[in-house]
């Protein structure tokens, strides 16, 4: 069986469009029907995002939501892969609830043959600044590495084996870097890696960062950098 977890955290805007894509890399083909289960870590959530999960759990099996009361992604991600161990996980993939993956997500990530695959990102829609979108799109595209060999490390995109998962020790309760701090985790207990751009996903340019130290405040940076850089 495969696992899919997805940290929310008031992530009404996002996570109806998160699940499907979710569903539909779930389904591929070439996944032979093997079993995926999707866990959404609900942590803290006070808007719509629980009745999101039960629309869809209504519509398919193996979808389900569990509560979490933290405010810290790290224990959310932990709490998602625990609850998806205790069915028989062999594969955990990580995403985010403002994050659609490709219908082929979990077909690349498990094709890699190897214990830990770290993906990229790619930002379709980039309105979210405004002014800045043109500045922002231009700078991403020639300082982010999408492609095999990056060094890139999101939670929006990475996929570890159960076994090894076990071996690091899982999420650290971070509030922001938990992802840095599995992988590095992972490094140190000898997992086998692909930083691989083949498993694709598009996540947004939000600008109401989560995570204080995220994607979001990164791309915050990169926008004042590039002002800056046409000042």
């Amino acid at each position: 069986m495969i696992g899919i977890i997805i940290p929310a955290h008031n992530e009404e805007r996002y996570l109806d469009a998160c699940l499907h894509a979710a569903r539909i890399a779930a389904g591929h083909s070439a996944l032979c029907g093997e079993p995926v289960r999707i866990t959404v870590a609900l942590d803290s959530c006070t808007d719509g995002s629980l009745a999101i999960v039960a629309q869809h759990a209504a519509q398919e099996q193996g979808i389900d939501g569990i509560c979490v009361d933290a405010h810290n992604v790290g224990i959310a991600r932990a709490a998602g892969a625990r609850h998806l161990l205790q069915f028989g996980a062999r594969w955990l993939a990580f995403t985010d609830a403002d994050t659609q993956v490709s219908p082929d997500w979990l077909v690349q990530q498990l094709r890699l043959n190897v214990d830990v695959v770290c993906g990229t990102v790619a930002v379709d829609d980039w309105s979210p600044h405004h002014d800045d979108a043109e500045l922002l799109r231009n700078h991403f595209r020639n300082s982010y590495t999408d492609a095999d060999g990056h060094r890139h490390i999101h939670g929006a995109n990475l996929g570890v084996s159960a076994a090894a998962y076990l071996r690091a020790g899982g999420f650290e309760p971070l509030a922001c870097s938990e992802d840095v701090a599995l992988v590095e985790a992972l490094q140190r207990s000898g997992a086998q890696f692909a930083w691989s751009a083949a498993p694709r996903v598009n996540t947004s340019a939000r600008r109401d960062a989560k995570a204080r130290g995220g994607f979001g405040d990164t791309l915050i940076r990169y926008a004042a950098t590039a002002r800056a850089a046409t000042a």
